[in-house]
């Protein structure tokens, strides 16, 4: 479940997370390098700055692309000025600062969980000696607990800790565009079908954001909308019955409910593709069946997304 997870957050991002078109990105080796550096030579103490070349996009980028916000804190030159892991931890720990702020749920985060592993290593060297050496005053001493990590566990966990940044931000700066405006009159869903509505109250769940309850609404209706339009001709069973969607995960294995979002956009693909489906599947085969032809009719207009069954 996790590596899907982490499979359509990078390929969302790489689609529609940047300006100027698509940026491949890689979770969490392009996030943890798309940042420039120092480094200082032992023998001469010099500092060389580490050219990312001018069409570089970083993860300060992205923010700015999907916000409109600069980090704060964080210059527009790419410059590091000296002690290099000191300025990636800053920069790290103003980035969740910054999304927690908005909005984002984070607790789980810490900013050496978004350090490249050799970074990750002299951090944990810093901190030791600090602490063994009583200094309580330094601007990169942790108050909070250390964070020890083996090399894999550690890789393990900031690649789960860059899927999460990348989730919640995309929860705040996407998710957050959604009104329930768009949706004309809502309680009407509430009146055809006899159930209640889903809430968009911000306090109605501690589950779904207010946001992502608007997107349920949307489901709900399409699907209550739709469901006897698409498949009165289809036979391999009867229209499929009534349901309300609460949730992202079981209630659209089946592939019914995702089938009339589309059939609501492009009523053609009812024929082609839709009436093919099992209204009412029942055994992992026809699950199977269901999800493929859903995928083959995103394919057939064009959604530039790269859908695996």
């Amino acid at each position: 479940f996790f590596q899907k997870t982490l499979t359509a957050v990078k390929n969302w991002f790489t689609l529609f997370g940047w300006s100027n078109g698509q940026n491949p990105i890689s979770i969490p080796y392009s996030l943890r390098c798309g940042v420039c550096k120092v480094q200082i030579t032992s023998s001469q103490n010099k500092v060389f700055k580490q050219n990312l070349g001018k069409d570089t996009k970083t993860l300060h980028d992205m923010i700015f692309h999907l916000s409109g916000q600069l980090l704060p804190g964080i210059t527009s030159s790419r410059s590091v000025p000296l002690d290099p892991v000191e300025q990636l931890y800053r920069q790290h720990s103003a980035l969740l600062a910054f999304l927690k702020n908005q909005g984002a749920y984070l607790p789980h985060v810490m900013p050496e969980f978004l350090l490249e592993p050799d970074d990750y290593k002299k951090w944990i060297k810093m901190q030791t000696v600090l602490k063994v050496g009583g200094v309580k005053n330094s601007d990169i001493f942790s108050d909070t607990h250390l964070f020890i990590l083996e090399d894999s566990i550690f890789e393990t966990m900031s690649k789960r800790a860059w899927t999460d940044v990348l989730l919640q931000i995309y929860k705040v700066f996407v998710l957050r565009r959604l009104s329930s405006r768009s949706i004309t009159d809502t309680s009407s869903l509430e009146r055809v079908q006899n159930m209640p509505r889903i809430k968009t109250e911000p306090l109605s769940s501690n589950v779904y954001s207010s946001y992502e309850r608007t997107i349920l609404t949307w489901l709900n209706k399409n699907y209550e909308k739709n469901r006897k339009t698409v498949w009165k001709d289809c036979q391999k069973g009867e229209v499929p019955p009534m349901r309300w969607i609460v949730n992202f995960d079981q209630n659209l294995l089946d592939g019914l409910v995702l089938a009339t979002q589309l059939a609501a956009y492009c009523p053609y693909l009812i024929a082609t593709h839709f009436v093919r489906m099992y209204p009412n599947p029942r055994t992992s085969e026809q699950f199977l069946h269901n999800c493929l032809i859903l995928v083959n009719a995103m394919h057939a207009v064009s959604l530039a997304i790269d859908i695996k069954v």
